[in-house]
């Protein structure tokens, strides 16, 4: 039967969302799972998958249209449902190339997704090859890494959606911009920095966004500001501080595989302290506490335009490798503009790490609807008393944020002393 393509609610007290990009036509074959249309909210964009294989009829939101959460975008339909003019419908034009898997000039087809990641990475598609003959979205990333890895990464050149749209607006070659994002991606801050050289000769310069002319804060930062005002406003906070010495913390990163960061050690020892104190991985909503099965913990993410909140699922569940290549992939999406609504739902506890940038420790504003989070200093040589001796120790400060209408200040107290202990003692994770 049919299925509807609704605008999800992606975030907390979001009301609409924009429709940036279809990524399939309407008639085209879909299938189950398979993105179809980019979505974006105040902070993040998405893509949005298919709800169910078959084709898709009905739209409704074109693109640039901003649409109420909970409308009806498009449908869909069962294939046998199509009307024969759309159903015949090619998703995307066949590409013509040389030999493919033994075939000179064999016709091969490209999703939508392959092609715009393909021209962002200035990749040309043709040269592609697949034993399907069709180019997905995995096909291209494969082979912008191997270009990479054969070193001709200096020509394949990635761009977050809204840093195109920006550089088109102001004039600027964006091929001429210095990326800070993953792997040199350009992302949108990258071409309001960019210098006047880089800017296309002929083009003529945008007029600047009223926010900007004025010193003002874009949409993005107000949104988060109101959001932070509403946490500190209606949740009672109180916090719990604890100086952890962080020696085999440091011993333990030496030891654990390559990539893997503190912020990584600390989800691992998050996760097990959650299990061991279930009542800190709460939440609190209309009006009761929320008790969670499942750890998904999150991570506080500095993005260009704010600050987004993606989710490792299941943290306890993980090894150190699998948590640390989910939080690469993670803040790659999200400092890309790329999030998935799966990214940023159904975290219970949130970590928020500013060692990185030297701070000593800080208190954090509670991630409502859950009922903690942790704020975590940088590591720094103190001296301690050892035995009744001055010592210096590498030590670091936690500080847990509580919402005293879901936690109190026994039970907060009780799940840092784990975490503390676990900090101390890694080892203790084996028992």
């Amino acid at each position: 039967m049919p299925a509807n393509v609704i605008m999800p609610a992606l975030e907390m007290a979001q009301e609409t969302g924009k429709v940036i990009r279809w990524l399939k036509t309407p008639g085209s074959r879909v299938e189950k799972g398979e993105p179809i249309v980019e979505i974006e909210t105040d902070k993040i964009t998405v893509e949005i998958e298919s709800p169910a294989a078959g084709v898709l009829r009905d739209v409704t939101a074109r693109e640039g249209d901003v649409v109420p959460v909970g409308r009806t975008i498009a449908v869909i339909a069962e294939e046998a449902a199509a009307p024969a003019a759309t159903a015949s419908a090619p998703e995307s034009p066949p590409v013509s190339r040389g030999a493919e898997e033994g075939v000179p000039g064999a016709p091969v087809k490209a999703s939508p997704l392959a092609r715009k990641l393909a021209e962002q990475h200035g990749v040309d598609i043709a040269q592609i090859r697949t034993r399907s003959g069709r180019v997905e979205k995995a096909d291209v990333l494969a082979y912008v890494e191997r270009a990479r890895g054969a070193g001709n990464g200096a020509r394949l050149m990635a761009a977050s959606p809204k840093a195109r749209r920006l550089a088109a607006e102001r004039g600027v070659d964006v091929t001429a911009v210095r990326g800070s994002g993953p792997g040199g991606a350009v992302l949108a801050s990258d071409v309001e920095t960019a210098r006047v050289d880089v800017a296309r000769p002929s083009a003529v310069p945008a007029a600047q966004p009223a926010a900007a002319a004025t010193g003002g804060v874009g949409t993005v930062w107000r949104v988060m500001a109101e959001r932070m005002t509403q946490s500190w406003t209606t949740a009672p906070h109180f916090y719990l501080v604890r100086e952890v010495n962080a020696s085999r913390l440091i011993s333990w990163r030496t030891k654990a595989p390559a990539g893997v960061t503190y912020t990584d050690l600390l989800v691992k020892l998050v996760a097990a302290a959650l299990v061991r104190h279930p009542r800190a991985r709460v939440s609190w909503k209309d009006g009761t506490v929320v008790q969670h099965a499942d750890i998904d913990i999150g991570l506080a993410v500095a993005i260009e335009d704010g600050l987004v909140v993606p989710v490792i699922h299941r943290a306890d569940t993980l090894s150190l490798a699998e948590i640390a290549a989910r939080r690469e992939e993670l803040v790659a999406r999200a400092q890309s503009g790329k999030l998935r609504p799966a990214d940023i739902t159904g975290g219970v506890f949130t970590i928020s790490n500013l060692g990185m940038y030297g701070v000593d420790a800080f208190n954090a504003i509670v991630n409502p609807p859950q009922a903690a989070i942790l704020a975590v200093g940088r590591i720094a040589d103190r001296v301690v008393p050892i035995n009744g001796q001055p010592a210096v120790v590498p030590m670091m400060v936690l500080t847990l944020s509580c919402d005293h209408r879901a936690l109190d200040g026994a039970r907060g107290a009780q799940f840092l002393g784990a975490l503390a202990d676990l900090v101390d003692e890694p080892l203790a994770l084996l028992q």
